[in-house]
């Protein structure tokens, strides 16, 4: 067997067992990285771009993904740096994200539709009013259902940050909130 021959039959194994464990990787954590990606992107097709740019980092740096201690974490950092990163650019082109609404359910009433839509885009405005030290554990931690560990790791904060932060964040926009649309009470809002 020839030197070449040798080292080529050492190489393929482990090239394989990258592949696999990127593969394993894509299928585990990809609802993740998308959720990540949509959070900061609010776009579902600049999302989708932006899952596939981060496992194509991945790949590029998959010899490193079996030395990670908790590759999920590793992942979600990646993720949200490459929506930053995306975010930054389709901004500095000035092109707006646009957001496909889903269709209504036909049980439900056009008023309470145009509601729920107005009350959404409300909150969506809101929160992206937040500064950025505050809205990005709020929307990772609360709205994509990411642990604080995980949230803590992917900013590069504490956990008791994580959770200051995103609690601080809730009460800014109960008190905006409660400015735009009045108390509460039980039924809705108080008249």
């Amino acid at each position: 067997m020839t030197a070449t021959a040798t080292m080529a039959s050492e190489v393929l194994p482990l090239a394989q067992e990258e592949e696999d464990r990127l593969e394993a990787a894509v299928r585990r954590h990809s609802r993740l990285v998308y959720r990540i990606a949509y959070s900061v992107l609010r776009d579902h097709r600049e999302a989708e771009d932006a899952t596939q740019d981060t496992f194509l980092r991945v790949l590029r740096y998959g010899k490193t993904l079996a030395r990670i201690d908790d590759p999920k974490a590793w992942l979600a950092r990646i993720a949200w740096r490459v929506a930053v990163e995306r975010r930054g650019k389709v901004a500095r082109m000035g092109v707006g994200l646009q957001q496909v609404d889903e269709l209504p359910s036909r049980t439900v009433g056009a008023d309470r539709v145009l509601l729920d839509q107005e009350r959404s885009a409300l909150l969506d405005r809101l929160i992206a009013a937040l500064p950025e030290q505050l809205r990005e554990p709020l929307v990772l931690s609360a709205l994509q259902e990411i642990s604080p560990r995980e949230v803590a790791a992917i900013l590069g904060i504490s956990e008791a940050a994580v959770r200051s932060r995103a609690f601080r964040a809730r009460q800014i926009l109960k008190e905006k909130l409660t400015g735009v649309i009045g108390p509460r009470t039980e039924y809705g809002p108080e008249k």
